[in-house]
């Protein structure tokens, strides 16, 4: 049987941590009944999941626990650990309920390089440069056979090129 312990030294009633979603908190004067657990094992643990409001709450009762042993009193009833609120310290410090708000798990879309559109641009621009410049050097070697068949090639031009 869980023992319920009063929250008399952290500055806060009871009834300010009430229950709602996956938080533990229980409303002021809730009875508790001993019941068999399930012995069925669930097939997926479902992860809780704390509202923003709820984080300052318990952030605001945290702080106000002074007496040695009261915080440990505060995580055993509500059913959290000290890095939760070491987590939730660091989140409301970059923002109060934005860096509270749960962050979406798993891989983050990766942000597109901007640079990417030009640098396509110029592949582009240098692949059709090169052709140019290819068919202008065939040209010129064409230019230089013809010159040269006619006859219209003189020393000083050869020695030019």
């Amino acid at each position: 049987m869980k023992k319920v312990f009063p929250m008399k030294d952290c500055g806060s009633q009871p009834s300010t941590l009430e229950s709602s979603g996956g938080e533990r908190s229980e409303p002021k004067g809730a009875g508790r009944v001993l019941v068999a657990p399930d012995p069925e094992v669930p097939e997926k643990a479902m992860r809780r999941k704390f509202s923003a409001e709820y984080k300052l709450r318990i952030l605001q009762v945290a702080e106000s626990c002074t007496t040695p042993g009261s915080l440990g009193r505060l995580l055993r009833k509500e059913g959290l650990y000290s890095s939760n609120l070491t987590t939730w310290r660091r989140q409301r410090d970059q923002g109060i309920l934005q860096g509270l708000k749960p962050t979406k798990r798993g891989r983050k879309p990766s942000e597109p390089n901007p640079l990417l559109p030009e640098l396509e641009q110029l592949r582009k621009e240098n692949e059709r440069l090169v052709k140019r410049l290819k068919r202008a050097e065939l040209i010129i070697d064409v230019q230089k056979k013809v010159s040269q068949m006619l006859g219209l090639e003189t020393p000083e031009r050869s020695e030019d090129s």
